[in-house]
Order: structure tokens, then sequence, then C-alpha cells
């Protein structure tokens, strides 16, 4: 199953200057309660926006310079060179950045979407998608407290 996870604001913004534009720390707990144990995909720019393998997950980095390498993580260099991993595992989650949701959401089973209801200037954006074509199937409201200020709701979708 290819799963995307995200956290993006009202106007589809999911970062800035190769980061995110929010503090939200019940986000990253859902991230990582969602990828633990998974293999985890994303473009170079995001690992290198992360800047270490992520702990507990199989890491792999899609990218078209062929001398990227990184100790700890997996490189390939197209999205073709991904399907053993695709059938070798129950779930495999693609975590960015922007071109890869683009890549891989006509691709996607289902969608981890961490909706925070603000705006906030970006310069990347999660790409137009229908959620007519996607069954909501866990609705969450993340908790607003001292540490997490923004409003937000954690949504799982399958595919139709």
């Amino acid at each position: 199953m290819i799963s995307l996870i995200w956290a993006m604001d009202q106007h589809r913004v999911i970062g800035s200057e190769n980061g995110m534009p929010w503090h939200l720390p019940n986000d990253l707990k859902f991230f990582k309660r969602v990828t633990s144990g998974s293999p985890v995909i994303m473009g170079r720019k995001t690992f290198e926006s992360i800047g270490r393998p992520l702990p507990k997950r199989e890491n792999i980095i899609l990218t078209r310079d062929k001398d990227f390498k990184v100790d700890g993580c997996e490189i390939v260099h197209s999205w073709k060179e991904l399907d053993p991993y695709f059938q070798r595992n129950e779930e495999v989650f693609i975590i960015g950045g922007a071109q890869l949701f683009e890549i891989a959401l006509p691709q996607a089973d289902r969608l981890y979407m961490s909706q925070i209801h603000e705006s906030f200037d970006g310069d990347t954006f999660f790409p137009q998608f229908d959620l007519g074509d996607w069954r909501l199937i866990e609705e969450e409201e993340g908790v607003v407290d001292e540490k997490n200020e923004h409003e937000h709701t954690f949504y799982i979708f399958e595919r139709k």
C-alpha cells in the first residue's frame, strides 16, 4: 500500500524555505506514531530539511543526483526503482516533498493529512486533489495547548 503523509495549512502550504512554517509537536507525534516501523520515501530536499535518517524506519531517498550518498539511507534514482519496496512492505509512506507528492498521489491508496486551520506564508504546496476520490476513515481533532497553539485535525482517507 502506498500512503502519503503530510501537514498543510488551509491553502495547501506544506513548507517554507525548506522547513515547516509552524511548530506543532502534536503533528510530529502523529507522524512518528503512524510511520514508525515502516519504510519512508522522501526527496533529497526533504531529507536535507530533516538532516538525518528517521529512527525505527527504513529511509529511502529519491534523487536524480547519482553521486548523492547518505549513511543509514537507501538511495534510488527513479520511481520505478521503488517497486521492490512497494511489493515487499504492507505500507510504504511518501513523506515529501511537493514533487514526490505530485508523482505519488495518483498511485496512492491512503492519505494521512494533518490539516492546520490557519494560513501561513510558504513557498511549497501540496498538489491539488479531489477529496471526492477519497473516503474518510478516521478523523481526530488535535489538542490545542501551550505547546500546540494552532488548531488542527488529523484525517485518514482511503481511495474509493
